[in-house]
């Protein structure tokens, strides 16, 4: 061999040497993909750019890359082209409990343990939101939203009501001084003392008119009724995915049948013709917010939509009843990212998950308007609804109803196939038994012709 010849090979050598680092180098690009729950206002657009910025800044072998759908229509179109083509992204969120049954979820579970991944900054309960039938789990907590109740401290001290509890386990003082226990039939008496009609009388008087309420006393603001049942009494029968069978609970018959009485009988819930009207919903729905409801059971998100509260009249936060079983459940909402099946990297995926699970919080929250999960960066959340609502809210209530929460079997938004017709479904029930008719509503029939018409949803989508 030459030297020439020789010298050649080296420096070949020496050149694939010094370019494999640079080539290993090269960052991984993980998509992160925003739409279906939230992150398109100017906002919100804005804290995301700046988590992208301060990511790719402090992990080089990682290019964070944004991508947002304008609608949430236009993100399930975008999602559902790149899943079919293979080329899922790879986080995607903020999205919520239903927002993400039309997807599947990679197990994080075997990342989790990789990573020595530290569970320990959250409630046990919030970590259980997120746990699957085969022991992993299909995220980890960032905005959690419990149900909490409302109250109106005015119309309560109007009636010459205590105010209702503010601590789990705590009993409800009745105006005689009498304890009783703070359960569903305690806040249907309560609920009927505030309800007042144009003349004056209450729902327990026997003059009460019930063709000219002025007050109502309870409402579950915003709910659709799967969510009423769920805080009424959450139960985790409703699906089974191995034998496909859906079945009602006895409970939540029992708990439809409440609801009818509270709309219909005591009248100390509005119908939908009453939550709309002007006299009562201000020309919507939001019936607390216009003042004229004493209670309303409602997810903490809901501090968003009461601002004519202020300089109106003042509200506070107790904790919701017990459910049927005597137990207490709370009914919770919740936001988190999460990575589908498929992403092409899970493993800088997680890199970016744990980023937005955590140092990103103190970014992303404030613009989502969500209630941290981890409660080291709850306070800013408290501080600033403090200063929107200057009148000494019990914020606790909320911190302490995290650790009730129900879990990922009895979440009202829980999975089964074809969900989004389920969906539409529970809501055309739910229009049956507030809308004018229905006083008339047998109850018993309307949950078997439920369960039949999901049944049918649920067997025409898995053949």
């Amino acid at each position: 061999m030459s030297k020439r010849i020789f010298l050649t090979i080296v420096l070949v050598v020496l050149a694939a040497v010094m370019v494999a680092p640079t080539l290993a180098q090269e960052p991984v690009t993980i998509n992160w993909f925003v739409g279906l729950g939230g992150g398109t206002s100017d906002q919100q657009l804005e804290a995301q750019a700046q988590v992208v910025e301060d990511f790719n800044a402090s992990h080089p072998d990682i290019n964070l890359v944004l991508s947002v759908a304008p609608t949430f229509e236009t993100a399930i179109d975008t999602l559902s082209t790149l899943i079919a083509a293979g080329t899922p992204p790879d986080v995607i969120g903020p999205v919520g409990v239903g927002g993400s049954n039309r997807y599947e979820w990679l197990d994080l579970a075997p990342l989790m343990e990789a990573a020595a991944y530290d569970l320990s900054g959250f409630d046990p309960a919030l970590v259980d939101l997120y746990a699957t039938n085969n022991g992993g789990y299909s995220g980890i907590p960032f905005g959690v939203f419990p149900s909490v109740l409302y109250y109106n401290r005015g119309l309560f001290d109007e009636a010459g009501l205590n105010y209702p509890p503010q601590e789990f386990g705590a009993p409800y003082v009745m105006p005689d001084g009498s304890e009783v226990a703070w359960n569903y039939d305690t806040l249907a008496e309560i609920a009927k003392i505030l309800t007042v009609d144009g003349n004056g009388a209450d729902a327990t008087s026997a003059d009460f008119d019930p063709d000219n309420i002025v007050q109502f006393g309870l409402n579950f603001q915003f709910a659709r009724i799967r969510l009423m049942w769920s805080d009424l009494q959450p139960e985790t029968t409703f699906y089974d995915a191995d034998s496909n069978t859906v079945t009602v609970p006895e409970s939540w018959t029992q708990a439809t049948e409440w609801l009818q009485e509270r709309i219909w009988t005591d009248h100390s819930v509005p119908s939908t013709s009453y939550a709309v009207s002007e006299a009562i919903g201000a020309g919507s729905d939001n019936v607390f917010n216009a003042g004229k409801v004493g209670m309303a059971v409602a997810p903490l998100w809901y501090t968003c939509c009461i601002g004519d509260s202020v300089g109106n009249f003042e509200w506070d936060m107790a904790v919701v009843p017990a459910s049927f079983d005597g137990e207490q459940h709370v009914a919770l909402d919740a936001d988190t990212f999460r990575i589908p099946v498929g992403s092409a990297h899970p493993e800088e995926a997680f890199v970016v998950l744990q980023y937005l699970l955590n140092e990103a919080v103190p970014v992303l929250a404030p613009a989502y308007g969500a209630f941290p999960a981890r409660a080291e960066y709850q306070q800013p959340w408290i501080e600033t609804n403090s200063a929107r609502y200057d009148w000494d809210v019990n914020w606790q209530v909320a911190v302490d109803s995290l650790g009730y929460a129900n879990p990922s079997a009895a979440h009202h938004e829980s999975n089964l196939p074809n969900w989004s017709q389920v969906y539409d479904r529970e809501f055309a029930l739910q229009t049956e038994l507030f809308g004018d008719s229905g006083a008339d509503l047998d109850v018993a029939a309307a949950i078997e012709a439920f369960q039949t018409d999901v049944q049918t949803i649920v067997e025409t989508t898995s053949n």
